[in-house]
């Protein structure tokens, strides 16, 4: 397994440990965190979240072939279990983006509370050019965060952008030197234990409400379209050219 988990002082945390493959995630590593979340959330000595990657590398999205051999089928598939655990998580969630952030490393930031990225972080939802669609309501958020032309560069072109670029378009709180980001959001996370848990809870709830329905709805849309396109022709080339380490060639589309 390459999730570690650990509570100390009030926060649990989740760190993504699978550095010699820039961690890519697997499904195995989609259930630890979503039972990770689960559990924190049931836990009362818990007062926030805090996820985390390896130094120079957040995570860099779906391991491919783990995703080709296992891909989601539906709401129990462990990705979208994963999705839903963090939406519904009640409880404050910090994220300490230590590198490089790709598909779902960027998507799942949107869904956390607190965000703070390294000078050398980089951010991209290249779905598209894998012949997929955005997922985890990024569709909506995006654009609702920075407008249709930005998000049409960041969603459709894939385009990358820095940690400084993640808060100006409101995605992160600030960006630090890479040495100073996990104990920056650690002393973050730790300022839940002073607050009164309820007040903090509710206060989330109520901040997220006037969106939830519609979160949801763009997540189902989503996800029907993600797993459609997953057996297009069009993904089936993208997928074989990223193993062949070659381009690939969609002009026959």
């Amino acid at each position: 397994m390459s999730i570690r988990t650990g509570v100390v002082n009030g926060v649990a945390t989740i760190e993504i440990a699978r550095p010699e493959k820039k961690n890519a995630l697997t499904a195995a590593m989609y259930t630890a965190m979503a039972e990770a979340i689960t559990h924190a959330g049931s836990d009362a000595s818990v007062r926030a979240l805090l996820i985390t990657g390896q130094p120079g590398v957040f995570t860099s999205g779906n391991d491919l072939e783990d995703f080709m051999q296992r891909p989601p089928a539906g709401p129990d598939s462990p990705v979208f279990r994963f999705m839903q655990a963090l939406l519904e998580c009640e409880k404050p969630v910090v994220a300490a983006v230590t590198g490089a952030a790709v598909g779902i490393g960027t998507t799942l930031l949107f869904h956390c509370d607190l965000v703070y990225v390294s000078d050398e972080a980089r951010l991209a939802m290249p779905f598209v050019s894998l012949g997929l669609v955005p997922e985890y309501a990024s569709s909506l958020l995006m654009t609702q965060l920075v407008g249709h032309v930005k998000a049409a560069e960041k969603l459709l072109l894939g385009d990358p952008f820095t940690g400084e670029q993640a808060v100006e378009f409101g995605i992160a709180n600030a960006v630090l030197p890479a040495a100073e980001v996990l104990p920056h959001a650690r002393r973050m996370a730790e300022r839940f234990n002073t607050l009164p848990p309820g007040a903090v809870r509710d206060g989330k709830r109520l901040m997220r409400a006037p969106q939830r329905a519609q979160i949801q709805a763009v997540m189902a849309e989503e996800n029907r379209l993600f797993a459609e396109r997953l057996r297009s022709p069009e993904a089936r080339e993208a997928f074989q050219a990223f193993f062949e380490k070659r381009k690939p060639d969609f002009t026959r589309f």
